[in-house]
């Protein structure tokens, strides 16, 4: 594995989301309230400012984008330049909403966090609410402790989110409907390294299927046994990272988002 790395722009706040669409890597930077986008030489574009902080992003089959709205607890939609409101979470999520993976279908999962992490509130296990496009919003899964990174394997079967609290990945079937069936643990990253308690974020599929965790750190690398395939720690890049997006082009990259504020992409 080539362990080349650089920063490839800096000057952010708190970035979240991380997403490759059309040659670009999208993300959000909650503090500024804006969407971007990057290329692989650095180029970057603000695409949108939203009201409040965005955070996980992903694409309908007609071309829009969908935001996650943080604190007001939405999913917005923005399409030829204009931001419209998709469905209201608040009376489903239990705290701001955040992560979100969706479907080649256009059915958006999003997860919350389920408690007042800022003010020091017991952790709270919480939910996580399907939108499918043009029906009301409905809770899919239930008791799932701050539902972080999500992503679906290639073959649309099965969704796994990384409970952040609970130290593992949680793996569930996808139904046709869009619900979720079959819960199960994907892997308890507390037997992978004992003496530390893993609280995993941000995750990404690579193109051989493995899965890719920030902890936030070090990083892990995990395949279909569940064992460490790789390990990285940034003593260069220093600051905590906790999302990341694995690019299946040509070339992979692997996209690493720090969260200190005004830090960088590497």
């Amino acid at each position: 594995m080539s362990k080349n790395t650089e920063v490839l722009i800096e000057g952010l706040t708190f970035t979240e989301g991380p997403r490759w669409h059309d040659g670009r890597l999208y993300f959000s930077d909650f503090f500024t309230h804006r969407v971007l986008a990057v290329d692989t030489k650095g180029n970057m574009e603000t695409i949108v400012e939203t009201p409040q902080q965005p955070s996980g992003l992903g694409w309908s089959p007609d071309g829009s984008m969908l935001i996650v709205s943080m604190n007001d607890q939405k999913l917005l939609s923005f399409s030829n330049g204009e931001l419209s409101e998709v469905a209201d979470l608040s009376q489903l999520a239990t705290h701001f909403c955040n992560d979100m993976v969706v479907d080649k279908k256009g059915n958006a999962y999003v997860g919350n966090f389920g408690f007042d992490l800022h003010a020091g509130e017991s952790i709270k296990p919480t939910n996580l609410i399907l939108v499918r496009p043009g029906e009301e919003p409905c809770v899919v899964a239930e008791n799932v402790f701050f539902p972080n990174g999500t992503v679906i394997t290639p073959d649309d079967k099965t969704l796994i989110v990384g409970e952040t609290f609970a130290s593992c990945l949680t793996a569930f079937d996808i139904n046709e409907d869009g619900t979720l069936a079959n819960r199960r643990v994907w892997a308890d990253l507390r037997s992978i390294e004992e003496g530390y308690t893993p609280v995993p974020d941000g995750i990404c599929l690579d193109a051989e299927g493995a899965i890719w965790v920030l902890r936030p750190q070090p990083m892990m690398s995990l395949g279909s046994k569940k064992a460490a395939l790789y390990w990285i720690r940034w003593k260069l890049i220093g600051e905590p990272l906790l999302v990341c997006w694995e690019v299946k082009t040509e070339i992979p990259y692997l996209f690493l988002l720090q969260t200190t504020p005004q830090k960088r992409l590497a």
